[in-house]
């Protein structure tokens, strides 16, 4: 690791700060020479700490970067991951709003609820669907506190995975008989198609990600709870989003899940 301690606790605080005041901050790869992804991910800890210490708390985890149109995207050739914490999930049939939002755009996932634990190493594609409850059709929204998407791998990790905001869809699916791999997905904007893509374009299969999830953090100690919510990652690209936007996902097999944007600020009353 080439920060210090105090560095950590520097740029975790900088990024919460920008995140509350939605003023992005320059890239941490270009202020810090020598910064590596175990760094960003004691960056990401350090700020998942002082958001649960103001009343936050965790409610699962996410795999990003998974699909090659996604590492293509964003100029990265690995997967991440970040943490999912409560006040990220925001109900479905609510306009989201995204005044509090630097650079939001959208991402259908397929969502894993687990209920069963899955501690690392060694948990594989079968331990995964044994200890999936069901799955949900869901939309991430992810943003970036880092200056106009200018990201590396650092930068992401630190930043949290560039998570925001999830919405979950209402229909629960149960894992037994259904094919993780074989999923189509329709994402439209405003009625129009801007993205299709397959489940399988997540690792081979997006249980695959919840494994290799639970196989990474196994290092830290940390086990994947029953009642976590498990985003394994898009399989499609990232879509930009604006206020008065609708944007909708259809899910074979699984429904649909829908959500629009407002202008509003966090805790603002949509116009």
């Amino acid at each position: 690791m080439a920060l210090s301690e105090e560095d950590v606790r520097h740029l975790a605080g900088e990024l919460w700060e920008a995140e509350r005041q939605s003023a992005p901050v320059a890239p941490i790869t270009g202020r810090f020479p020598g910064v590596d992804v175990d760094d960003a991910y004691g960056i990401q800890l350090e700020g998942v700490r002082l958001r649960c210490a103001a009343g936050d708390s965790v409610r699962g985890h996410k795999v990003g970067l998974t699909a090659r149109v996604m590492q293509a995207q964003f100029g990265v050739d690995r997967p991440d991951f970040g943490h999912l914490l409560a006040s990220m999930f925001h109900p479905e049939g609510e306009p989201l709003p995204v005044g509090s939002l630097i650079a939001p755009r959208v991402e259908p996932e397929l969502a894993f609820v687990l209920d069963a634990p899955l501690r690392g190493p060694g948990v594989t594609v079968a331990d995964v669907l044994a200890a999936t409850a069901f799955v949900m059709p869901a939309l991430e929204i992810i943003d970036s506190r880092i200056r106009d998407w200018r990201i590396g791998i650092v930068d992401t990790v630190a930043d949290n995975a560039s998570s925001a905001r999830v919405v979950l869809g209402g229909k629960r699916t149960p894992i037994a008989g259904l094919d993780p791999r074989l999923i189509g997905v329709v994402l439209r904007r405003n009625g129009e198609i801007v993205e299709t893509g397959a489940s399988g374009a997540v690792l081979g299969n997006p249980a695959q990600a919840v494994a290799w999830l639970a196989n990474t953090v196994a290092g830290d100690g940390v086990v994947l709870k029953a009642g976590d919510v498990i985003m394994p990652g898009t399989c499609t690209r990232a879509v930009e989003l604006k206020p008065g936007d609708t944007v909708r996902a259809d899910f074979e097999h699984l429904g649909h899940v829908g959500v629009s944007f407002s202008a509003a600020r966090a805790g603002e009353v949509a116009a």
